[in-house]
């Protein structure tokens, strides 16, 4: 019988040699001392992730199997739920810089992650990718590389995803189309000439169409600034760790507040445009009219899951832009200021060059 009993992660571990905390050494499967330089492996699980039966957890969500209370803090500006490690001295939001109230902080149950993405690119890494971002940026005013930018402000953020398994099984009707072509004559006189026109027969169709969903990736929050950009948003989840409390150990961990049900509820409209496109494939042709779709999905289960990123954001001028990095692959997607002089005097350019072109053309 599966142990649902509540499980409680060690959510601060010390160096054996001086005290001080050790944190999670991005890239590598061990923990670091920043003061004496100690490295402690971490334990690996000797079995893989779990996928959790969904239906008992949408029945008995008040029950919260396989969960944990843990430690937060909510942004009283932006909304952000956030359990910040214990090793952050002066607290600040990780979205908007706005600071939080260590005796705000209160306890929560959440579901305990199935498994985590750990960080591959250290903070001084992801800061170096912001650094050569913008030098490379066209018309930023030129004192912006000049702006006083701290590398400490650039934070490692584990995101809340849930996914999805299921499999999925459709019966469809539709319409099966298949092009043709016609000859037609048209104008008249020396304008009279033949054109090959397009048409469509029609044949009435049925079956259906069956396969495996393998991690549907639904986001598991929500908040009224700082939202991830999708340019960044993809990880290899191949690379998926089982769920071990030491890989946060120097990063800040966001609550889902999306509820499982409703990611559920978004997973099944992703599985639906996923049934659409199998049955106009199945259904062949040119074209195709889907007129009806049966879609059952079975066997479905889910993993609460962490995922990587770097977020910081920078004073130019009074105001706040952000940065984002994913922990991952380096890719990098921020907000900029722009230099009015610069697109002014470029407008002015390309305005000059034409007014030349035209001239000698005359």
């Amino acid at each position: 019988m599966e142990d649902y009993s509540p499980q409680k992660s060690e959510l601060k571990k010390t160096c054996v040699n001086c005290g001080a905390e050790l944190t999670y050494a991005p890239g590598t499967t061990e923990l670091k001392c920043g003061y004496c330089g100690y490295n402690e492996s971490i334990a690996l699980p000797k079995k893989d992730f779990e996928e959790l039966e969904l239906k008992p957890y949408l029945q008995k969500m008040g029950s919260q199997q396989h969960s944990e209370k843990i430690s937060m803090l909510n942004c009283k500006n932006c909304g952000a739920n956030q359990h910040i490690e214990e090793n952050y001295k002066s607290l600040s939001c990780i979205y908007c810089g706005m600071p939080l109230v260590v005796e705000d902080s209160y306890e929560e149950e959440w579901i305990l992650p199935g498994a985590v993405l750990p960080f591959q690119i250290d903070q001084r890494k992801a800061f170096e990718i912001f650094r050569t971002w913008v030098k490379g940026l066209w018309f930023a005013p030129n004192n912006l590389k000049k702006a006083a930018l701290d590398p400490e402000k650039t934070r490692g953020l584990y995101l809340p995803y849930w996914t999805f398994d299921a499999e999925l099984y459709a019966n469809y009707t539709g319409e099966r189309g298949e092009y043709y072509y016609v000859t037609r004559t048209v104008g008249s006189g020396k304008d009279e000439k033949t054109v090959q026109e397009r048409r469509t027969r029609w044949y009435d169709v049925s079956g259906s169409v069956s396969g495996f969903l393998d991690d549907t990736l639904i986001k598991a929050s929500n908040q009224r600034t700082g939202v991830v950009p999708q340019k960044i948003a993809f990880w290899n989840l191949d690379l998926l760790k089982p769920f071990d409390s030491s890989y946060l150990l120097g990063f800040v961990t966001e609550k889902y507040t999306i509820p499982l049900v409703t990611g559920h509820q978004q997973s099944n409209e992703v599985a639906e445009s996923i049934a659409d496109g199998w049955v106009r494939k199945d259904i062949g042709g040119d074209t195709q009219r889907v007129s009806s779709v049966d879609m059952r999905l079975t066997n479905e289960t889910f993993k609460h899951i962490l995922l990587p990123v770097y977020i910081s954001s920078y004073q130019y001028n009074g105001k706040r832009y952000v940065f984002y990095v994913n922990g991952q692959t380096g890719v990098i997607s921020g907000q900029r200021p722009h230099s009015f002089w610069k697109i002014f005097f470029f407008v002015l350019f390309i305005l000059a060059i034409i007014g030349v072109i035209a001239m000698f053309a005359g």
